[in-house]
């Protein structure tokens, strides 16, 4: 067996690896302060909480249902060459929010060719309804981003660096989830302000600037990305329709992991979307974009963390079953979740989404190896997919009833009753289903 220390060492004069490292490490930045700054610039702009959990919902209801015809073209043609247009179409979209933002009200004039421009006036009303076609189109764009940007990596780098290569991405990820929203909190209190049609619109404007630049520095670094093994030649294939169905069936005759996925899908619906609608709203209340930067980086140092303790210390920290552990993490999750809606400061929102992150983070692991272990290979890119729509494609669904919800309840009421059916879920799942008896080895 090789010497992991050499290996690491030729990765790091791999070329390839070098130009995908610098276009991950912007881009992950880039997304990051858009996360923040969208439903921001909703909130600042309308003050309205349906109208949030509407955006969310159109960025990410198509990122769920066209994932997997995104993989298939994958499939069929060049990730590098997906990945590419997927991300020239994301700086397009991204400048059109700069702009749309830094023009507020008033009028914007779009040039349609060199003898004919068309100057249009921005109301309120426009401007939100542009918001919700960018978002859209954001949404969409991700769709074909995702399974490209994790397919790229194995033909890209030789297949004795592949493990490394993979666990350094996947922890800059996470440390940009951390970096990220402080970075978005510091440009919107630094550059903000402004007047227009939000009083941030200028640290606004740099956040989805600095985004778009982001997109077309990865596109850059990408073209210098050689390809060393190209796609095989596809075999006689099935209709996409017919390999998304085989992988349902996998995971439906597979009792533990579709209890699982069905648990799981019912946290999302219930519990997932409401908090990604719930959380922006918390910061507005608690003094403005700082408290929301403060507050998901803490999330994104606990996840870190947790991440950690799962990777060095999990066999030491495994104190019960896989399924057990499950569902004992999610009920204290819910415990944390409900005083989120009665704290004053934000350092104490911010204590408590360290402490969700720490569970979240330490689940995850657990929860991908146990899927790993499990999932025969030749399944595992349609297993996974099922799990990524899971969480992508009905969290949105409750992101747009909470924006509903919070016009008949108070915030505080949100964050108990969904901490309460955390808890409740996760207690009827270890009375009533088999989940507590899952371990995490293969059955």
């Amino acid at each position: 067996m090789a010497d992991p220390t050499l290996q690491r060492a030729a990765l790091k004069r791999d070329p390839n690896f070098k130009w995908l490292l610098r276009g991950g490490v912007i881009s992950m930045l880039g997304d990051q302060l858009t996360m923040i700054a969208l439903p921001w610039l909703v909130l600042k702009l309308t003050g309205d909480t349906l109208a949030l959990g509407l955006v969310i919902a159109l960025m990410s209801i198509p990122r769920a249902v066209f994932i997997l015809i995104g993989g298939a073209l994958v499939d069929r043609h060049s990730p590098k060459r997906v990945l590419m247009l997927s991300k020239y179409a994301n700086a397009v979209l991204l400048a059109l929010l700069t702009l749309l933002v830094l023009n507020g009200h008033g009028t914007t004039t779009v040039t349609l060719s060199e003898s004919l421009s068309l100057t249009v006036a921005l109301t309120p009303h426009l401007t939100l309804m542009l918001i919700y076609a960018l978002a859209f189109g954001i949404g969409l764009a991700q769709a074909f981003g995702i399974p490209s940007g994790t397919s790229i990596m194995p033909q890209a780098i030789a297949p004795e660096h592949l493990q490394a290569a993979n666990g350094v991405l996947m922890g800059l990820r996470q440390l940009s989830m951390l970096v990220g929203p402080l970075l978005a909190a510091g440009l919107l209190a630094i550059a903000g302000n402004g007047a227009g049609v939000v009083a941030d619109a200028r640290g606004l404007a740099f956040a989805f600037g600095f985004d778009c630049a982001s997109f077309l520095l990865s596109a850059w670094t990408l073209s210098r990305v050689t390809i060393l093994l190209k796609a095989q030649e596809a075999a006689p294939q099935t209709s996409v329709m017919r390999s998304v169905g085989e992988g349902l069936l996998m995971v439906w005759n597979d009792v533990p992991m579709r209890t699982c996925f069905i648990y799981w899908g019912t946290v999302s619906l219930f519990i997932g979307g409401a908090m990604q609608v719930a959380i922006p709203v918390l910061a507005s209340e608690l003094h403005g974009a700082t408290t929301l930067g403060l507050m998901m980086g803490a999330n994104g140092a606990g996840t870190l963390l947790g991440m950690a303790a799962a990777a060095t210390l999990g066999k030491r920290l495994r104190f019960a079953s896989f399924g057990a552990m499950l569902l004992l993490i999610d009920g204290v999750a819910g415990l944390l979740l409900m005083p989120l809606g009665a704290v004053h400061a934000a350092w104490q929102a911010a204590v408590l989404m360290l402490c969700i992150g720490v569970l979240s983070g330490f689940m995850q692991i657990n929860v991908f190896t146990w899927l790993q272990r499990r999932v025969p290979p030749q399944m595992m890119g349609r297993a996974m997919s099922i799990f990524m729509f899971i969480f992508m494609g009905l969290a949105p669904l409750s992101a747009a009833a909470t924006g509903w919800l919070l016009t008949t309840i108070t915030l505080s009421q949100l964050f108990v009753g969904g901490g309460i059916i955390l808890v409740a879920f996760a207690a009827a799942a270890f009375a009533f289903t088999p989940i507590r008896g899952i371990t995490s080895q293969p059955q």
